[in-house]
């Protein structure tokens, strides 16, 4: 079974996209004031053609090089971060200062959001921590303290750009990969109070964020305001019911939905083509998580053990609360779905930690072959009686 991980990891991945695609293809026309129709799909096609050069290309390098390198992918990350404040490289939307571009610069499709790529540099730098520090890990210190101060710093940057999604993800990520490289476990029950109490005092002293955390207490009650969207998800995941509307045939993409193609790409696809294609994207992620750690446990060194650990957490991790937030189970965050929702950032990093992945296991196939050939050598080196 370890030896087809590889391989059902990217049927799995594959197919999400070809369903992202087929999702963007019904839903993305519908957007009001665009002349062309198709303009978000053809896009897309472009973000996943880089992506695609991508993951074959980390695919080839050694993934030792992200331990190597990783103070560089950190410091470009914080970098851009900070850019994302300041005219002309700031590219603001919806009143979120996530993107730089080149728009000032007439670069208007070369729009970047550098929190994707600081979720990979921050796997690197954990992953990188964890494996330098070694036995010191049980430390409070170095097993704990330091490696989370450092994770906190683009996690900061992230949440002030009102992304808190990102923010929380990315401390669920690195909190998950400290533990399963060997940190203290009473030090998390800590953490996990002071994060919570943390999140809670952001979303207090935010109006928006309040009053969104009160609507999704009762979304029947502010269905037409803050609500609106999850609402209007249950709504479409409701009309589904078992076998879908038939593709292309979702109502609520028709600007009931407010963001259909991205954020909420998740119940349109169980209105068109019903909780049985729901189910089988969830199975999906499950089969991604049980394969990719498949694959992350066969790396020869504690790096690339824990480096394909959390780049799967973070895929995973990701898929959960966006379902669970355009199910209605969790408070609306703003994640996309990993490689269907509409975004080219996300999309060309999830990409790249997919290359990433696929070289961890053509590094452990490969220690695995030499060790089975040695084994072999010896075997005929013994004399005969």
């Amino acid at each position: 079974m370890g030896e087809k991980s590889a391989y059902i990891l990217v049927l799995m991945v594959v197919s999400l996209l070809g369903l992202g695609i087929v999702m963007l293809l019904s839903t993305s026309v519908f957007i009001a004031d665009r002349a062309d129709i198709y303009h978000d799909v053809h896009r897309q096609l472009v973000w996943l053609l880089l992506g695609g050069v991508t993951c074959v290309f980390f695919a080839v390098i050694d993934y030792r090089f992200w331990k190597r390198s990783r103070w560089i992918w950190f410091g470009v990350a914080c970098i851009l971060l900070v850019l994302c404040f300041f005219h002309p490289f700031a590219q603001p939307a919806n009143g979120a200062y996530r993107w730089v571009g080149g728009g000032e610069f007439g670069f208007d499709f070369a729009r970047l959001q550098p929190s994707e790529m600081a979720k990979l540099a921050v796997v690197f730098m954990i992953a990188g921590w964890c494996a330098h520090v070694g036995e010191r890990i049980r430390e409070v210190r170095a097993g704990f303290i330091y490696p989370l101060g450092i994770a906190l710093i683009p996690v900061v940057l992230i949440a002030c750009e009102t992304d808190m999604g990102t923010a929380a993800l990315l401390t669920c990520v690195t909190l998950t990969m400290l533990f399963v490289a060997g940190s203290r476990v009473w030090l998390f029950a800590g953490s996990a109070v002071m994060s919570l109490l943390v999140l809670a005092l952001a979303v207090w002293r935010n109006p928006n964020r309040w009053e969104r955390f009160i609507a999704f207490m009762d979304l029947e009650a502010h269905k037409t305001g803050l609500g609106l969207q999850q609402w209007r998800a249950k709504l479409a995941l409701g009309e589904g019911g078992l076998s879908g509307l038939g593709l292309g045939e979702g109502r609520e993409k028709l600007m009931y939905l407010p963001f259909a193609h991205t954020d909420f790409i998740f119940p349109m696809i169980g209105e068109e083509l019903g909780a049985r294609a729901t189910l089988l994207v969830v199975f999906a992620f499950v089969v991604v998580l049980i394969f990719g750690v498949l694959i992350a446990n066969s790396a020869p060194d504690s790096f690339g053990k824990l480096l394909g650990f959390g780049i799967v957490t973070l895929i995973t991790v990701q898929a959960a609360l966006n379902i669970g937030v355009t199910t209605g189970v969790l408070p609306n965050k703003g994640l996309p779905l990993p490689f269907v929702s509409y975004g080219g950032s996300n999309l060309l990093f999830n990409l790249a930690g997919i290359g990433i992945l696929l070289n961890i296991y053509r590094q452990g196939s490969t220690l695995k072959s030499d060790e089975d050939g040695k084994l072999f050598d010896r075997c005929r080196a013994v004399p005969r009686i």
